[in-house]
């Protein structure tokens, strides 16, 4: 996937990395929140990156731990580095919420199900908020967090907060639609 790609050769092409250390930069800047990259992906990546020369492992040994690989960016790397920003820039943006899967067969359920389904959500969104606010508390003022980085993460929360205000108006509407009508119970 080339959002993976783009992803590792940007963390590497800051500085050299092992596998592990851009693992735990992937974890530490939660991008896993907002792309789909698994710990799994990023070690399969960067074995894929070194075979097609975008990026070269050297062996280093510190102090008296084991030898690592740590990778570095090469010619090929940047090249490509800069094809997939000016390529994936130039898409349609696309936003994929696993939960609307949820959402175009809350039709298929009972009321009181649907409900369910969505304080399910509801709850999934304050989550996220709250763990947003958590993270943007702690990096606003870590200077080594560039400020791209802080942008996504302020992103984020803006569109939590969206998701938040569309899925009370779901909610009204679904009530407003859902409940009995006076005649009905005549």
């Amino acid at each position: 996937m080339a959002t993976i790609d783009l992803i590792v050769l940007g963390i590497v092409k800051k500085e050299p990395l092992s596998a592990y250390d851009i693992q735990k930069l992937v974890e530490y800047r939660n991008i896993s929140r907002w792309v789909k990259i698994s710990t799994p992906s990023i070690y399969k990546k960067v074995i894929q990156l070194e075979k097609k020369g975008y990026i070269r492992s050297t062996m280093v040994k510190e102090g008296n731990m084991a030898e690592k690989a740590v990778y570095s960016l090469t010619e090929a790397g940047e090249q490509e580095f800069k094809t997939l920003m000016l390529g994936i820039s130039t898409q349609p943006i696309n936003i994929f919420l696993d939960f609307n899967a949820v959402m175009v067969n809350l039709d298929n359920l009972p009321p009181e199900t649907q409900k369910i389904c969505l304080e399910n959500i509801a709850s999934g969104i304050k989550t996220l908020k709250t763990n947003l606010e958590q993270n943007i508390t702690e990096k606003t003022s870590n200077l080594q967090i560039p400020e791209t980085a802080k942008a996504v993460l302020h992103q984020q929360y803006l569109l939590a907060q969206s998701i938040e205000t569309w899925l009370s108006s779901v909610k009204t509407n679904l009530i407003t639609t859902t409940a009995p009508s006076q005649t009905d119970s005549i």
